[in-house]
């Protein structure tokens, strides 16, 4: 890399850094992407995080949806549904792990571990709310709770979610039973922190908030979603040190690393709700490679190869049915 674009990443990671909510609306998203794997040479250490957490916060209720409203009717058809099939994973997603990450929590195996995930339950809710707001006033859903609004944007789900997440749930369920047991945390960990939101969430970010920026529209969402691509990276980078310690204190829980990604890849093409992403700008083999990509630089982070027949899959991954983080 030359010396100008070192510079280049160091003032776009340091600009991701300290922007304000308002600066979110501005800065590229691949910037904030990139930013999620900078310094990962060196883990931050789980009290750094938190205290970015605490310069990064931001508040959900300063987002105007006005203009977004508008610039939703303008859509096709086609564009809406494909942007709802994406966005509905979210919604669903950051709404459940409000849930799961209290099991987490409690089998954390440090207190400054506990201490910062806190903060990432916050932002989790921050993020519903987040949602809630874009269906109710740029969609038009309306409902006198959070769970309606749920309600009504699961008619958009695609089953991969009840793949991904539904296997988190199980897993966050039987760690709540026995907070200890470091192999079901190992696969707690590969299953959120690494996949769906290192993989999926980060991918499905790239495709949908280049979107808005291409197309011009629906600027508080992109402002929004890009503010929570950046917590992303404090969450990501929890996750991938939390993952690097448990694999370098006992090398052998690389196999739950490898069994829970077999599972996952299993079962991410089974789906009848498909995504189609041309109308958002992208195909369906771009998507397998930004998807490849975002594996790779995670399992590089962690010091894992993949085994030659789980490579084999993610290389033939359905993007379609891919969608939610």
């Amino acid at each position: 890399m030359s010396d100008s674009s070192v510079l280049r990443d160091t003032s776009a990671a340091e600009a991701v850094d300290r922007a304000s909510l308002r600066d979110m609306g501005t800065i590229p998203v691949d910037d904030v992407i990139q930013y999620v794997h900078k310094g990962l040479e060196r883990f931050p250490s789980d009290l750094e995080l938190y205290r970015r957490y605490l310069r990064q916060r931001w508040d959900v209720y300063e987002l105007d949806f006005t203009e977004d409203r508008r610039g939703w009717a303008t859509l096709d058809p086609a564009t809406q549904q494909s942007f709802l099939r994406v966005a509905t994973g979210f919604h669903h997603g950051e709404r459940q792990v409000e849930v799961d990450l209290v099991p987490l929590l409690l089998a954390m195996p440090t207190e400054e571990a506990k201490v910062y995930l806190t903060s990432q339950l916050e932002d989790e809710a921050r993020h519903t709310i987040f949602f809630d707001r874009f269906y109710r006033e740029v969609v038009g859903y309306d409902a006198p709770d959070i769970q309606g609004v749920l309600d009504a944007s699961f008619t958009h789900m695609s089953e991969t979610f009840v793949g991904s997440f539904g296997l988190l749930a199980y897993l966050v369920d039987a760690l709540r039973r026995d907070p200890e047991n470091v192999s079901l945390l190992v696969q707690a960990a590969v299953n959120y922190f690494l996949w769906i939101e290192g993989v999926l969430a980060l991918s499905v970010m790239k495709i949908t908030l280049n979107f808005c920026k291409r197309r011009n529209v629906l600027p508080a969402f992109y402002t929004g979603f890009n503010a929570t691509a950046r917590d992303e990276a404090r969450h990501v980078q929890f996750g991938l040190s939390l993952l690097h310690r448990l694999i370098h204190e006992d090398p052998r829980r690389v196999e739950d690393v490898h069994r829970t990604l077999d599972t996952l890849l299993s079962v991410s093409s089974i789906a009848s709700q498909r995504v189609r992403y041309e109308p958002l700008g992208f195909t369906a083999p771009e998507v397998t490679q930004i998807l490849n990509g975002q594996l790779a630089k995670k399992l590089e982070a962690i010091g894992v190869s993949l085994p030659d027949h789980i490579a084999a899959k993610m290389k033939t991954v359905q993007p379609e049915a891919l969608a939610g983080g």
